[in-house]
């Protein structure tokens, strides 16, 4: 044996070797949650196809079979809910939220923007009820969501216009922005209290019946839309996250980047708040972020991990909503800071410096 093969055996111990085997156990986990997670995401987005399309002859007997799959799972759960399509509606919802609001806030939490998302919903919230006073006085029977998603995107880009006249994603235009558009929005439905039937406490607070057939097919698109977007940036937007400044230098479109970043946050806030509500909406952003930054050893691993987080938070939060028949909104969010609190005591109570790497 060379003195070079017995220098390597030294340097390999059994503890590098055991080290080694865990970070292989742990990865494989993490892309195993993230397989399931993507599975699910992709039979959410088809049953949402097939109900669009359930009187073309193929999607028709796709769509018997889907209902037929809940049937079978009402009379194995000893429930009577996934045989109705709303519920689907609204369980397809809620996981894509879990997939693309923790993948959006991994940079803004590493970025220290997390008021953002709550600063969004507000005006997201104006936009409904700009739709109702227009529905009321016009009898236009358009999506709210749909005005909703427009008055997000430039509550979204005024935001960004004001902080680059301020110092650097400052508090002030976030904080003015927040209550500015919500007080708006109160002045308006106050205006039109009793003109329309939409049921505002949905909104706000979050509700599974607020989930239509149009939000559905809306947040599936917002959602790819959202996925598309952060995986042809993800670099930029990488950079743009840990060394703004040195980005700068290497002469990146920074506002554009974070012009893009904003508006993403828009559409994740307004496809989020049918099922979360608008004082809720925030929290998918950060809990779940939060909760992996306490184990993660990285930023992509934060990410993988936010959104497997993401995913146990809805679908415990819709166990929970639909076994004691409370608000979604707040049984997910309530799962949510539960997980996080696991990791806290799974972590051993610190946290580990987040590399840009891996």
């Amino acid at each position: 044996m060379s003195e070079g093969s017995a220098t390597d055996d030294r340097e390999h111990t059994p503890s590098d070797r055991g080290s080694r085997q865990d970070r292989g156990l742990r990865r494989t986990a993490e892309l195993a949650g993230i397989g399931v997670t993507g599975l699910v995401a992709v039979a959410m987005l088809g049953f949402v196809l097939l109900y669009w399309a359930q009187d073309l002859p193929v999607a028709s007997d796709l769509y018997a079979a889907f209902r037929s799959l809940g049937r079978g799972m009402d009379a194995a759960f000893g429930t009577n809910v996934f045989r109705h399509p709303i519920m689907w509606q609204s369980m397809a919802t809620g996981v894509l939220v879990g997939v693309v609001a923790p993948l959006v806030g991994s940079f803004l939490v590493h970025r220290e923007m997390a008021l953002i998302g709550e600063t969004l919903a507000h005006t997201a919230f104006a936009g409904v009820a700009i739709g109702i006073l227009v529905t009321s006085s016009t009898g236009w029977d358009g999506s709210l969501l749909l005005v909703a998603l427009v008055v997000g995107i430039v509550g979204a880009l005024v935001v960004q216009w004001l902080t680059e006249r301020t110092d650097a994603y400052g508090d002030v235009p976030i904080a003015i922005m927040l209550s500015g558009s919500f007080a708006v929005g109160t002045l308006i439905i106050s205006y039109g209290d009793g003109l329309t039937g939409v049921n505002i406490r949905g909104y706000l607070f979050g509700n599974l019946a607020v989930v239509t057939p149009d939000g559905a097919r809306l947040m599936s698109v917002l959602s790819l839309i959202v996925v598309a977007g952060v995986a042809l940036t993800y670099k930029q937007l990488l950079f743009i996250t840990f060394d703004e400044q040195a980005a700068r230098v290497a002469q990146l479109n920074v506002t554009g980047y974070n012009t893009l970043l904003v508006v993403l946050t828009a559409v994740v806030v307004v496809g989020a708040m049918q099922v979360l509500g608008v004082i809720l909406v925030a929290a998918m952003l950060v809990v779940p972020v939060a909760a992996a930054s306490q184990i993660a050893r990285s930023f992509r691993e934060t990410m993988y991990l936010s959104v497997i987080f993401g995913q146990l938070s809805v679908i415990g939060g819709f166990a929970v909503s639909i076994g004691l028949g409370l608000p979604s909104g707040g049984s997910i969010v309530v799962t949510a800071i539960a997980v996080y609190l696991a990791t806290i005591v799974g972590s051993g109570f610190s946290v580990k410096a987040i590399s840009a790497h891996g």
